[in-house]
């Protein structure tokens, strides 16, 4: 085997690579030496057959195999001889492969650019935190309760308004028959919510407790039932009870209800909830700092190829998103707005370099604990499939690398933010949700994580 270098500019290389008839012909032989242990010819027990006769019989059968296996080992070879870190997968381009002849190919290959590290412990970043008030407590408390009202009866024989709740008893034909499903009884029916079809909550504005009423309803184009689509329908129905929304009171009781010992309690989870929130927000901001600080701190020529590859994944998924949304301004793009999404994924990839450098320094590694709490987590989305989530990600090592990857970004950035110098100042909630607005970089504030490609940081590259 014979390997040359052709080309040698910045990150790229290009080698030639020969293999004599004769090396090629060994590596038919072996293959075919292990084809033999197995197959079945007549007046031979397996492994005894005659290389001669396996050659004439599978020569030919075998050269695409002998083809790849001779390529990737002499381009494994060409790589470790030459101390090569590639960036991506070799471009593979054959010139000759016969018995005769033998082997030729070129490989052009980028490669990982060397990056001097800057001190981490240099860097300079100021952390904004938080801390909810009494205040801001109270006001979540008074969501929760809004949102977890409850009813009484109206006592007056009045008319059913917008906002009232009807216990009806209902019951729904299509041409006279009736159709499982379109039947109920005593169900709380808030009129102005629009659960249910048409103009059903409409025809029952109006009605007192003890009427009937007959609703005609037309089931909409894209029901969920095949059957009912654009179907008309009638609903006899029966208004029992007649009751009205109540803000639920703020007290011992209500936290009970929300399965809380009391109300000082439910008062402290939400603080901590809310404490959780503020401080993801703060971990955001400082991430985003840490981030500018690494990109100013490092240059570096960055590969071309990678670049592509990740531009591309944030500019397929922009097309998608504008015609899965029926935008068809951006059918081609303009080439100044290719530009800037190029630059987005220049620096996720220098970003993710340089992240990545620091993590293989420092032997910083996700153990397998946390990948598998990750995996746990995953399933957890979705019950009744976690058996399915589990053996998808045993089968699938690019799906559990998709996984792995945040982890790591994450303690990789957890290793740097312990070695940076950084200032702490606490300010209000507001200042604090501004500045996360703020510091995202003015191109990824149109279109924010285009691409599934980069990690958890991306939007902030």
């Amino acid at each position: 085997m014979q390997i040359t270098q052709t080309k040698k500019e910045d990150l790229r290389r290009e080698y030639t690579v020969t293999m004599t008839g004769a090396e090629i012909d060994e590596k038919i032989n072996e293959k075919l030496q292990e084809i033999g242990k197995t197959v079945n010819l007549p007046g031979f027990r397996p492994g005894k057959a005659p290389l001669a006769l396996l050659k004439s019989k599978y020569g030919k059968a075998v050269m695409g195999e002998v083809l790849e296996i001779a390529v990737n080992d002499s381009t494994v070879k060409a790589i470790n001889e030459n101390e090569l870190r590639p960036a991506m997968r070799p471009k593979i381009e054959v010139k000759t492969f016969d018995e005769k002849d033998g082997l030729e190919y070129t490989m052009a290959i980028e490669l990982l650019p060397e990056i001097r590290l800057a001190d981490l412990k240099s860097l300079k970043l100021e952390k904004l935190t938080a801390k909810p008030g009494a205040e801001a407590v109270k006001e979540t408390l008074a969501r929760i309760a809004a949102s977890n009202k409850g009813s009484e009866k109206v006592a007056e024989n009045r008319a059913a308004k917008k906002g009232d709740i009807v216990v009806i008893d209902f019951d729904g034909t299509v041409d006279g028959k009736p159709f499982p499903g379109m039947k109920g009884e005593g169900f709380p029916l808030e009129l102005g919510t629009k659960s249910f079809i048409d103009t059903f909550e409409d025809q029952l504005v109006g009605a007192k407790a003890g009427d009937h009423r007959t609703v005609k309803v037309t089931f909409p184009e894209n029901y969920g039932e095949e059957k009912l689509r654009g179907v008309a329908a009638v609903f006899e129905v029966d208004v029992k009870e007649l009751r009205q929304p109540v803000a639920s009171k703020i007290d011992e009781d209500f936290a009970k209800s929300m399965g809380f010992e009391s109300l000082a309690k439910l008062e402290e989870v939400i603080e901590q909830q809310m404490q959780k929130e503020y401080d993801q927000v703060a971990r955001a901001n400082v991430k985003r700092n840490l981030l500018d600080a690494l990109d100013e701190a490092h240059d570096f020529i960055v590969p071309a190829g990678m670049v592509e590859a990740e531009f591309q994944g944030i500019w397929n998924q922009l097309m998608h998103d504008h015609e899965h949304n029926h935008h068809h301004d951006h059918e081609h793009g303009s080439e100044e707005e290719k530009a800037e999404y190029r630059d987005i994924a220049e620096r996720r990839v220098k970003l993710g370099l340089v992240l990545a450098e620091i993590g293989r320094i420092n032997k910083i590694e996700v153990s397998n604990e946390a990948l598998q709490e990750a995996v746990i987590n995953e399933a957890r989305r979705y019950p009744g499939k976690e058996r399915q989530v589990f053996e998808f990600y045993q089968k699938n090592e690019q799906a559990l690398e998709g996984l792995r990857a945040p982890l790591y970004e994450d303690k990789v950035v957890d290793f740097v933010l312990e070695s940076a110098n950084i200032e702490t100042r606490h300010v209000a909630i507001e200042e604090l949700t501004k500045a996360a607005d703020q510091e995202l970089p003015k191109k990824a504030k149109s279109e924010k994580k285009p691409g599934k490609k980069a990690s958890k940081s991306d939007d902030a590259k």
